[in-house]
């Protein structure tokens, strides 16, 4: 019997974070109202993906919207960039870095009509966010040309990443709640809402880093 409860308690889910309740990451929640809204489109790879952070973030950001997909329908995915016509109307802005490349993957510039999103206040704004791998988030535009006219907003000069537990494949690539963190730092001129956040981020990433570790010594064990 005991057995059997312990099988149900490891794969009860949370209701909130939708991670096993033995994995919960409710705990390193940071609420934070952000002046500039937030858009997480997330590809389907990532739902389920326990070194992710997408699910934190939205968790902890008043407001944010977190939609899962890799190909959205043209009006879905234009009322989640723009919003309802009864809503307060925003400009969105991709998150994502300069990448001459991009040119030669049949990805197109944004338009050259679009507004000057740099001179709005931050209420006026949306960030969108690609919560995906390299690979996957280049494949989202491609397949979105709604999301290759936005605006992009490219770091500048982001500190070194605390997700310790992601091979970066380039030397400024951050996890998406980092990303995003930083973004929001840029685009609202202040900070201090969001170190919170990324101290908790922080102690998230360790506490993967240790449960590795005790699952790679079970296993050493069972050998």
């Amino acid at each position: 019997m005991s057995e059997l409860l312990s099988a149900v308690n490891k794969r009860a889910q949370c209701a909130q974070c939708l991670r096993p309740q033995t994995t919960c990451i409710c705990g390193w929640v940071q609420t934070i109202t952000p002046e500039v809204e937030v858009l997480i489109l997330q590809h389907p790879l990532e739902v389920h993906n326990a070194k992710g952070s997408a699910r934190l973030l939205h968790l902890s950001l008043a407001g944010s919207v977190l939609a899962s997909g890799e190909q959205f329908a043209e009006p879905a995915l234009r009322a989640l960039l723009y919003g309802s016509s009864g809503a307060a109307p925003r400009q969105p802005v991709l998150l994502y870095p300069d990448m001459p490349l991009l040119t030669a993957t049949a990805i197109a510039t944004p338009a050259a009509t679009a507004p000057d999103w740099s001179v709005m206040p931050p209420a006026q704004l949306r960030l969108v966010v690609l919560d995906a791998t390299w690979r996957k988030s280049r494949k989202l535009l491609h397949l979105h040309p709604l999301l290759q006219a936005l605006p992009r907003l490219p770091l500048r000069d982001p500190p070194p990443s605390l997700y310790r537990i992601r091979k970066a494949h380039r030397p400024d690539q951050l996890s998406t709640l980092e990303a995003t963190c930083y973004a929001l730092m840029q685009l609202e001129q202040r900070s201090a809402p969001y170190q919170p956040l990324l101290q908790a981020f922080d102690g998230f990433v360790q506490e993967q880093l240790e449960r590795v570790a005790e699952l790679a010594v079970r296993a050493k064990k069972n050998d």
